[in-house]
């Protein structure tokens, strides 16, 4: 059973996959990088499974990488990091390829990784009071595994906007860049939900998984080259003095306010 997920399949075949961290916002430690892959495989070859809602339990979707996990980064070598970078990246790649539809549920906070989350959805609805950022440049950092998945989903001119300058953006934002397909009342989600899984499971289980590979397909390609690329680029900007310095002042300040 899996410590950092809630994972159910209802009578209809549509599956929930919840974060469940909660007390961190569901931020993605080394475990739930882990859990998810596996849950990817599990969903994605269960016949019974036609579309999976990703979701986060609490307060937040997921508010990016796990500050103990990135406090690991800062003391460890070029090659550990390389090694976490491809686990974070192998994660993306396994939930980007289930042949099943999914559909991001969002709500609260979804930051950095959380927004890598949210790309890999074939679509997402957000709570209007959601908020979004990709502020690993705050830190030092660029968002380099989730890049692939990001650009293809909202394009690069709003990519370059938002990769370089970091900051923080609405529900009504999201939607404009196509990061998510709409935007309802908190209290209306699970509703909008309900409405997708019912367009997606009226389509042929089939059919459906080749009609997403297709679309992939005909999409700029992601290739092992790619993932490579921005592992490597991930695990340099590592090393940068901006990063440690800024990593270690993140991690200072957070002691002085505790």
């Amino acid at each position: 059973m899996p410590k950092t997920l809630m994972i159910s399949v209802d009578e209809r075949g549509a599956a929930r996959l919840t974060l469940a961290r909660e007390d961190k916002h569901n931020a993605m430690s080394a475990e739930m990088i882990d859990e998810l892959t596996e849950a990817a495989s599990v969903l994605a070859s269960d016949r019974n499974v036609r579309v999976i809602v990703l979701a986060g339990a609490g307060k937040s979707f997921c508010a990016g990488g796990d500050l103990e996990w990135m406090r690991a980064q800062l003391k460890a070598s070029r090659s550990e990091r390389i090694a976490e970078a491809r686990r974070l990246a192998m994660m993306f790649k396994a939930l980007n390829q289930v042949p099943k539809p999914l559909i991001g549920c969002v709500h609260g906070s979804a930051f950095g990784g959380g927004i890598g989350l949210i790309s890999v959805c074939d679509t997402a609805i957000a709570s209007e009071a959601a908020r979004f950022g990709l502020t690993e440049v705050r830190l030092g950092l660029i968002p380099a595994t989730i890049s692939p998945y990001v650009v293809a989903r909202i394009g690069s001119s709003a990519a370059r906007s938002l990769f370089v300058s970091g900051r923080i953006f609405d529900a009504a934002h999201a939607k404009s860049i196509g990061l998510v397909a709409s935007v309802v009342a908190s209290a209306d989600v699970d509703r909008a939900v309900e409405k997708e899984i019912d367009e997606f499971i009226a389509a042929s289980p089939q059919a459906a998984a080749s009609a997403k590979a297709l679309a992939r397909s005909l999409a700029l390609p992601i290739t092992d080259e790619i993932i490579d690329n921005v592992i490597t680029r991930l695990a340099d900007s590592w090393e940068t003095e901006e990063a440690q310095a800024g990593i270690a002042d993140f991690f200072e300040k957070r002691r002085s306010k505790s």
